[in-house]
């Protein structure tokens, strides 16, 4: 946890309103917060977002909701009242960000669509998080991450050559989309500074995996080349691939650029290779690919891993063992950076989470705030924002709507 407080954080004085579940719009929320703006997060009454009840749970709060939600105030609301979604348009009149990633047409619904928003708050920034988008023949899909990989291609991309589609071992398109929602979001805030107006910002899981397919497109469109799955293959660089070692560890080597590939061959005792007309150039190691990670392999098997390690930094070749979880947890030089923060937990105690993944010299990001309670501030944040006493939440909470 950094020393810094939230006033030393770029985004102070930024209010978010956060409607978000599950991921994406949780985890753009999240950046906001690390960052020091004051994030609401906005939950329903019964039991709050669905993110609360997935995965392994640690005193009563799911791991997979602690992830996402760190740097955060909750307030619980019941959108589906008429004087709880008034209440949402008193808050939304006061944000600079308002992040949802309900199902296209449901902030509509609930009275708040940003024509709405905006006419009581010009400023107003709505960042809209979706599967597909809001319009077009599947914006109405529901859509979670595997969909998203799925249909974007990048399943087809990943696996064994010769397994099944598979999927990747992380949430990509909703940490990416989660990214670009972020970006965008403070796009706006910039251009509002010259214009004075909010606008309505849109990222969607399937557009974040599309972005991430780098030549396939122009190749398949263009070149006609269809590619498949290469297992840990590098598309573009040979060899890239994952060694075992002797002391039956695996090492991953990419040793694709010439410079890199002779003084990976120096290093394996095999100068010669770079002389071999199937090994002396980029397009030619990637011809006979298959051929020079036989050798590779025989290479490897000989020696141990921490041996390869050794060789292969010391001569600037890009390479790393294949770390497991633990290892990762102990790695020292995320221990040195502090990438592996402990953020409190609202029954007491801490949690391991990773830590923000950027660094600013002057208003650095911190985690000054655990995930939240389901409501806990509520009152809280309708007297700060609203500047509402005892007696008018008071009346608020006799409606039933919080």
């Amino acid at each position: 946890m950094s020393s810094k407080t939230a006033n030393n954080s770029a985004l102070i004085g930024i209010k978010v309103l956060d409607l978000s579940r599950y991921i994406a719009g949780p985890f753009c929320g999240q950046v906001l917060g690390d960052l020091g703006a004051d994030v609401v997060k906005v939950e329903r009454l019964d039991g709050g977002e669905e993110g609360r009840r997935v995965g392994e749970m640690i005193d009563g709060e799911t791991l997979f909701f602690l992830g996402a939600n760190r740097n955060k105030r909750s307030l619980s609301l019941d959108f589906r009242h008429l004087d709880g979604q008034a209440l949402l348009r008193r808050l939304a009149a006061t944000a600079d960000i308002l992040i949802e990633n309900f199902r296209p047409g449901t902030l509509e619904k609930m009275g708040c669509g940003y024509d709405v928003l905006s006419a009581a708050n010009p400023g107003l920034v709505l960042v809209r998080i979706s599967g597909f988008g809001q319009e077009g023949p599947m914006a109405s899909h529901a859509c979670f991450d595997g969909a998203a990989q799925a249909h974007s291609g990048i399943m087809t991309l990943t696996g064994q050559a010769d397994g099944p589609p598979t999927m990747a071992g992380v949430f990509v398109s909703d940490y990416s989309t989660a990214l670009y929602a972020t970006i965008a979001a403070l796009a706006a805030l910039q251009a509002r500074q010259t214009t004075g107006r909010g606008q309505v910002v849109e990222a969607t899981l399937m557009d974040s995996a599309l972005s991430m397919l780098t030549t396939q497109i122009a190749e398949s469109q263009l070149l006609g080349i269809d590619h498949t799955r290469l297992g840990n293959r590098d598309r573009y660089l040979a060899p890239s691939h994952c060694f075992k070692s002797r002391d039956g560890k695996w090492v991953y080597i990419v040793a694709g650029n010439d410079h890199h590939f002779a003084r990976f061959a120096e290093a394996m005792g095999r100068p010669e290779l770079t002389e071999d007309v199937r090994f002396s150039s980029f397009v030619a190691r990637n011809a006979h690919v298959a051929e020079l990670e036989t050798i590779i392999d025989a290479w490897g098997l000989a020696t141990d891993a921490a041996d390869i390690l050794a060789r292969l930094h010391a001569v600037g070749v890009p390479c790393e063992p294949v770390a497991e979880i633990p290892d990762v947890i102990a790695n020292p030089q995320l221990r040195h950076r502090g990438q592996i923060a402990d953020v409190p937990h609202p029954s007491g105690g801490t949690v391991p989470v990773p830590a923000p993944a950027i660094r600013m010299s002057e208003t650095p990001p911190a985690v000054h705030r655990g995930p939240p309670a389901l409501g806990a501030h509520t009152d809280e944040v309708l007297a700060d924002w609203l500047g509402l006493g005892d007696d008018a939440v008071a009346r608020i909470r006799a409606s039933g709507c919080i």
